[in-house]
């Protein structure tokens, strides 16, 4: 049975329990509603969380527990010759049956034993689906029954309501709370099994990046290097080249559509401007390595220049474009916040609309452009596709834009992919990156948020 056919069943539930609560308690009081503690329809909130939020929680629980129970009942089933390997050995099993009972092929030639083992996997799942769902819906019903038994005028539906909401919203905020902190220690775990392995000052300084490592003993050649300012190097060069262009270019459009634009021209014009942002990055990593990095060739190549066929100049120029949007849009929402009589106080004062925008109005909007440029720079430090297609693969140490580099993103990009075994340095190495990675955006926020202050204090 489908769990959405299960989710349907319990929001009717609760749909059914609404209408009976409500119902109930204005049958206690004869119609006189003023007689009850709450309104009708929390009564009738009162008797559909009960009747649908014990069965929800317990169906999560079931889910979370149901394919441990399952896997360990499989796997008990199976002969002890089979079972008793390696634990890697035994995730490979556990796998193989996995796929057999869905129809998929095993990565070895399946036996009578695996086949049984497949069968009785879809036989515990359908078993699993059918109790699952008997469970629940005889707890939403139970629940329900006893929740419209204890409707009464002087049930205090409304505080019980809010108290429950309030318990979810803390929830909800415990959850996004939790993944960050789960996010930040599982890269710092394997970040410091890293730097155990290569020294953090090696990592810090080195000039070479080279993570391919030899995978037995007995290979030579491939003991790799790991000093990272290549990369961060190839990182700030596209960055700082792609806020060139989109800081100027945004800030002035956002001037130009909140001061000087009429109201029909800035209508058509921001959303022709927003539409750059709604791109995919892909879709940009076509035009930096077809029509950019071609056209900065030619272009120096006609000058005299030596020009890579991949460069940080076109990945940059492309990035920047492709920022445009989130710069001019969060400013032009923030010069527009601007009180109008600050600028009525400076056209008063004989200040032209010039000046006036100079020495007024952008002072006063420059908490929100900070904001609007760093999380421009936040994008463009983490961006992966446009460099992977017009930058190149390269960790080269130069600052040369009309050359070939690399960034943070596209390696970490690189070095993980499909299914990786984390007991090299080569592949904890990513962990490194994106902690120096992690932290260099939370200087940036730091840094920020402190202009942000700054100025507020001055013009609130």
């Amino acid at each position: 049975m489908p769990l959405s056919f299960l989710f349907a069943v319990l929001l009717l539930l609760s749909i059914v329990g609404y209408q009976l609560g409500r119902n109930r308690a204005v049958a206690t009081v004869d119609g006189k509603i003023s007689r009850l503690h709450s309104v009708p329809s929390y009564y009738g909130f009162y008797v559909a969380l009960w009747a649908g939020l014990p069965a929800f929680l317990i169906t999560i629980l079931w889910l979370v527990l149901q394919g441990s129970i399952v896997d360990a009942l499989v796997m008990n089933s199976l002969p002890a010759a089979m079972t008793n390997v390696s634990a890697q050995e035994l995730t490979l099993l556990r796998a193989d049956v996995q796929n057999l009972a869905a129809g998929v092929g095993a990565s070895r030639t399946p036996d009578p034993s695996m086949l049984n083992a497949a069968a009785y996997y879809l036989e515990l799942r359908s078993i699993a689906r059918w109790a699952m769902t008997g469970l629940a819906v005889v707890i939403a019903l139970l629940a329900l029954s006893a929740a419209r038994t204890r409707i009464k005028p002087a049930l205090r539906a409304r505080n019980q309501v809010e108290r429950t909401v309030n318990v979810f919203l803390i929830l909800c905020s415990l959850v996004a709370i939790m993944t960050t902190i789960g996010i930040v220690m599982s890269l710092l775990f394997e970040a410091l099994r890293f730097f155990g392995r290569v020294s953090l000052f090696d990592f810090l300084t080195g000039l070479q990046w080279s993570p391919q490592t030899a995978m037995r003993s007995d290979q030579t050649g491939a003991v790799g290097a790991f000093g990272a300012v290549p990369l961060f190097l190839g990182t700030m060069l596209i960055a700082v080249i792609a806020m060139l262009v989109a800081v100027p270019v945004g800030l002035m459009s956002a001037i130009y559509m909140s001061e000087y634009a009429p109201l029909r021209v800035r209508s058509t014009v921001k959303p022709l401007l927003e539409i750059l942002a709604g791109i995919p990055t892909v879709v940009y990593g076509f035009f930096a390595a077809l029509t950019m990095a071609p056209f900065i060739r030619d272009v120096g190549l006609a000058l005299g220049l030596s020009v890579s066929s991949e460069s940080a100049l076109a990945a940059g120029l492309v990035m920047g474009i492709m920022i445009i949007p989130f710069v001019s849009s969060l400013a032009d929402d923030v010069i527009n916040a601007v009180p109008q009589s600050l600028r009525d106080g400076s056209y008063g004062l004989g200040a032209t609309k010039s000046e006036t925008i100079r020495q007024v109005i952008l002072p006063a909007a420059l908490p929100g452009v900070v904001g609007g440029v760093l999380l421009g720079f936040s994008r463009a430090i983490g961006e992966t596709m446009i460099v992977v297609m017009a930058a190149g693969l390269s960790a080269n140490l130069t600052i040369n834009p009309l050359q070939a580099v690399t960034t943070v993103t596209v390696q970490i990009a690189s070095l993980i992919k499909g299914d990786q075994e984390f007991d090299s340095p080569k592949t904890l190495s990513v962990f490194g990156l994106g902690l120096v990675l992690f932290f260099v955006t939370l200087c940036l926020n730091l840094v920020a948020l402190r202009v942000v202050q700054k100025y507020r204090e001055k013009y609130d």
